[in-house]
Order: C-alpha cells, then sequence, then structure tokens
C-alpha cells in the first residue's frame, strides 16, 4: 500500500548508529554540510551536548567523551571536518564489519558423536596401553552413550558403543563389557520434571 504523503522508515535510508535515532543522523549529516568551520565546530559540540543527555546513566564511564565524539566520527563517515577534541583513529577500527567467521566443515562418518570425539579416537589409536590410556577410552566411552542417548531418544545400547569404538579406533580399542560398567545417565524430564516417555 502506498500512501501518498506517509514516509516509512522501511523506505529510508539505513541508520549508522540507530540507538541515535534519525533526527540525531539528521543534524549530524546538517553539520558536516554546513560551509563555515567555527559553525561547523558549534555544531558538532551542540549534538555531543545532546548525545549526551540521551543516555545519562553513562555519564560515570571515565570513557564517554572519546565514545561520544568516536560515535560523531562514525555517524559523519569520518567527513565531518572540525577540530576533534580527541584523537578518532580508533573509531575506523570500531566501524569495520569483522571478517566473516569460516563455519568448520569436517568430514565426520556419523554426527551424532561429534568432531571431538573422533578426534579421541584418533588420540587412542596412538596411545601406549597404560593407566592414561585406560581413563581416557572410559571418558569416551561414557560420551559416545550420553551422545547415543541423547540423539535416540533415550535409547543407548552398550553394545553399540563398543563396537563403534572398535570400528573408529581401528580395532586398537576393545571394550570389555563384563568387566566394564558405563556411568549412570539421568533420565530425561519434562519441564514439570517428570520423566518423558521413549518415543
Amino acid at each position: 500500500m502506498n500512501i501518498e504523503g506517509l514516509d516509512y522508515n522501511t523506505q529510508r535510508e539505513k541508520l549508522v548508529l540507530p540507538e541515535y535515532g534519525r533526527e540525531l543522523q539528521n543534524m549530524v549529516n546538517y553539520c558536516t554540510g554546513l560551509e563555515d568551520k567555527e559553525e561547523r565546530q558549534r555544531c558538532a559540540e551542540t549534538i555531543i551536548a545532546i548525545m549526551s543527555r540521551m543516555f545519562p546513566q553513562n555519564r560515570e564511564n571515565g570513557d564517554l567523551k572519546q565514545k561520544l565524539w568516536d560515535n560523531l566520527a562514525i555517524m559523519s563517515d569520518f567527513k565531518l571536518d572540525i577540530d576533534w577534541p580527541v584523537d578518532i583513529s580508533g573509531a575506523k577500527v570500531i566501524s569495520k564489519k569483522p571478517a566473516p567467521m569460516e563455519y568448520p566443515m569436517a568430514q565426520i562418518p556419523v554426527k551424532h558423536y561429534g568432531k571431538m570425539i573422533f578426534e579421541l579416537f584418533e588420540k587412542l589409536k596412538t596411545m601406549e596401553p597404560g593407566e592414561e590410556r585406560d581413563e581416557l577410552i572410559a571418558l569416551t566411552a561414557n560420551q559416545m552413550k550420553r551422545n547415543l542417548y541423547q540423539w535416540s531418544h533415550g535409547s543407548a545400547d552398550n553394545e553399540k558403543v563398543a563396537s563403534d569404538l572398535a570400528n573408529y579406533t581401528d580395532g586398537k580399542v576393545q571394550l570389555d563389557l563384563d568387566n566394564f560398567t558405563f556411568d549412570k545417565i539421568a533420565p530425561r524430564t519434562d519441564d514439570n520434571g517428570k520423566k518423558k516417555k521413549k518415543k
């Protein structure tokens, strides 16, 4: 629907720092366009005073002055030619968008165990028999069972854990189910503390 005379925010230019609002951004744009430097200076100082009053709870912050002038520089796209009372070089770093993080795309045979469990499998392949290796086997087996329990809605088979542990360590780890005791897994409960029924 397009009604003549109505102006919608969605049709306007995107705000650089939305927390200050469009009116303040318009003031900054006006200030940047002033031809007389002294007038620009006075206008900029007035804008800073307004910005300071907008967030009175921040007045106790020791770096408030720096932050306000940095924000003014960012809102003016660093085009405001005035005598800056603080060093605004740091604002250029703040205004840069961070590079997008790469999503880890590690290929693992089964997702329910997760990448870390497969790293443990690799570690177990190279460890010498001993107490440390036995402890890591126990930790790995118990975490595998918890993962299976979560992914299979409350069902986790000890033989499946032993089989997978042997398979993914190339047979280096053979879990003796007659002598190995898994940690007890607490039953999953709903929001009322009642035990969830298996699906």
